[in-house]
């Protein structure tokens, strides 16, 4: 897969690929650890973890995104478009390649979520199985879907299905499934998601059958004033089964000029509290990632994309 373009940011690198079907647009990224980012202080730029103790690659699942989502740059790249089977897997061999020296890593997360919802992609369930299959002897691999739940997806549920047989068959429970809901109010959840996503109740029913093993599935809330109500999660989402993790909202284009923000610093711990606590005395078990200035500048978020600028 010839690369076009290696931007090097302070975790790592962004790189513009030729895919089958035109310009993807893929992460290499280093990390500073659950000591760091899932810490109760503010974080600050400094050491990665080694690659072989953690590495982290985020690629496309599409060439665009028919979304439409109003805090995400990604519409202007263009509508959603199946990047095939070979295009996900020479990404995962493309960031790799970055660095050759390094032989093995004990924790390789692969993230699908770039840019695209993975869900549309039948090929990311195959993916998962060529993970398995061909990185696993070398490395300790973690694969994630995060996805929006789309409301006119037919094969969602299929697609749900296919992707926990992998996780908790496949992977034995390592692998991830991470649900975007950052709002329990469904008003809100409409204009973030362009009336794109299902409704929580939808989504419940979608997820049915889906019961974990090892791994709980994670909702995710990216914290930007929108309603949390732990009772609202409770009608929909048992405890046993979900966890939650909250995240700041990353300053894109979309996102700024539609005021969709998180108040205060980002970077310390203040604005995710009372939202943390009211989910554990709710009986969540309670993630909340801390991003670094930097981590947020360097565009190495979905809805960052330079190809974004480039169109």
């Amino acid at each position: 897969m010839k690369v076009r373009r290696r931007l090097q940011v302070p975790t790592g690198d962004i790189l513009i690929v030729d895919g089958q079907y035109g310009k993807l647009e893929m992460l290499s990224l280093g990390d500073y650890g659950k000591g760091i980012n899932l810490c109760r202080k503010p974080v600050v730029h400094g050491p990665l973890l080694p690659l072989e103790e953690k590495w982290v690659i985020t690629i496309y699942t599409q060439y665009g995104c028919s979304m439409g989502c109003a805090f995400c740059d990604v519409p202007k790249v263009g509508p959603g478009r199946n990047a095939s089977l070979p295009d996900l897997y020479n990404q995962i061999r493309t960031g790799l390649h970055l660095h050759q020296e390094i032989t093995a890593s004990r924790r390789l997360n692969i993230h699908f979520a770039r840019m695209g919802e993975p869900t549309w992609n039948p090929n990311v369930l195959d993916c998962g199985t060529w993970i398995r299959e061909h990185l696993s002897p070398m490395h300790y691999c973690h694969p994630v879907v995060s996805t929006m739940m789309p409301r006119r997806n037919l094969q969602l549920m299929n697609f749900i299905d296919g992707w926990m047989r992998i996780k908790n068959q496949v992977f034995e429970g390592e692998a991830g499934l991470q649900l975007s809901i950052n709002s329990t109010d469904e008003i809100e959840r409409r204009a973030m998601f362009n009336d794109s996503a299902l409704s929580l109740g939808e989504i419940a029913y979608v997820m049915r059958h889906a019961l974990p093993i090892g791994r709980k599935i994670t909702l995710n809330f990216a914290v930007a004033g929108y309603d949390v109500d732990p009772e609202k999660l409770l009608r929909f989402f048992s405890p046993e089964r979900y966890v939650c993790k909250l995240t700041p909202m990353h300053k894109t284009a979309a996102a700024l000029a539609n005021g969709v923000l998180t108040a205060g610093d980002y970077t310390t711990p203040e604005p995710y509290l009372h939202i943390e606590a009211r989910l554990k005395a709710a009986g969540y078990e309670v993630l909340v990632f801390i991003a670094s200035r930097e981590e947020d500048e360097s565009r190495i978020t979905c809805g960052n994309a330079i190809l974004a600028e480039a169109r």
